[in-house]
């Protein structure tokens, strides 16, 4: 029986780690527990978020096993991007045992391929694998996938049943809608920019897999709702505060640094990184830090206290103005909201 075409937002975790750089088995479940608690439309593990190619295998097996445990039922899109072909279909049977709804899968990284080299491929997988098939086009990382490739495997090969653009090219994103889904209706077609969201909603995109729903779930999963319902105008003013949320996250050093720091300020423990960041960029993280919080207040999303900064002195000067003592109790009241 044909599974539903994937909608909506699946959102890539971060994992976090111990003192040690471990997994951190207990807060990766708190994580995905408290997302599911925000109405997300599913998981996707073992993306770049999840910074899976700093994992080993039975770590990325692991985190996946732990996601699906937490979903509670939702779908689940999981990376399975691998070396070699043998590698990508190991973790595509390992996907399919454990009942997640697709796999995504990069083009081949690394190495620069042509694209029949990389159309070859994605059919192998295609005939072989035991799951459905998103094809992850992320030029930044890996080869990109040309739209005439991805036509003709969208046409030919029944597994391959959606595309996750994180290529930030809007007219090729178009162009997918245009020449692939008016053909084969069934063709998810997710964005995987936060920049583009709102826009490809009203193109006709089906969803998106967007870091910084693991950040803001709330304000995420809203925006897609009024997209979904015509509500254009307030999910035009939803994306300008996503925007603020995902810039300075996105342009920290080291990604995604700035994303694991998103997670610390709603109260999750991210731990030390895999990849060390300089003194500098340390100083920079924490300045960051400051001005993410400082809008996440002011789009009325709570942070933790203590994890923005330590409460003012109860001690106050003799006078204040009603201006400034109205501005000291709002800053109480989000700290402690």
């Amino acid at each position: 029986m044909p599974q539903q075409p994937l909608k909506g937002v699946f959102v890539p975790n971060i994992v976090p780690y111990d003192s040690q750089g471990r997994i951190n088995e207990e807060e990766l479940r708190r994580i995905i527990h408290w997302l599911g608690t925000k109405g997300v439309t599913g998981f996707y593990p073992n993306g770049s978020m999840g910074e899976f190619i700093r994992l080993t295998q039975e770590e990325r097996k692991r985190v996946l096993k732990i996601v699906v445990e937490e979903a509670g039922g939702r779908p689940i899109l999981a990376g399975a991007a691998e070396a070699n072909i043998d590698e990508v279909l190991k973790m595509c049977a390992y996907c399919a045992d454990l009942g997640c709804r697709a796999v995504s899968l990069t083009g081949p990284y690394y190495y620069k391929l042509t694209q029949e080299s990389i159309e070859a491929y994605y059919r192998e997988i295609a005939a072989k694998s035991p799951i459905d098939i998103v094809i992850y086009n992320i030029p930044a990382f890996a080869n990109e996938i040309t739209v005439p490739v991805l036509t003709r495997l969208a046409m030919d090969c029944p597994r391959i049943v959606g595309t996750k653009d994180t290529s930030r090219d809007m007219p090729r994103f178009q162009m997918v809608l245009h020449t692939i889904k008016r053909q084969r209706p069934d063709f998810s077609v997710l964005i995987g920019w936060e920049e583009l969201f709102c826009t490809s909603l009203f193109m006709g995109g089906d969803g998106a897999t967007l870091s910084s729903g693991g950040v803001v779930p709330e304000l995420v999963m809203r925006l897609y709702q009024e997209a979904v319902a015509g509500n254009w105008e307030v999910a035009k003013r939803l994306q300008f505060q996503l925007l603020d949320v995902f810039s300075p996250m996105v342009n920290s050093p080291n990604f995604p640094e700035g994303f694991r720091a998103g997670y610390e300020l709603r109260g999750f423990q991210a731990g030390p990184a895999r990849f060390p960041l300089s003194d500098r960029e340390r100083a920079g993280m924490e300045t960051m830090k400051t001005h993410l919080a400082t809008v996440l207040a002011q789009l009325g999303i709570a942070t933790p206290a203590p994890e923005i900064s330590p409460l003012p002195s109860p001690t106050l000067p003799q006078s204040l103005s009603p201006s400034a003592i109205e501005a000291i109790v709002r800053e109480v009241v989000t700290r402690l909201a």
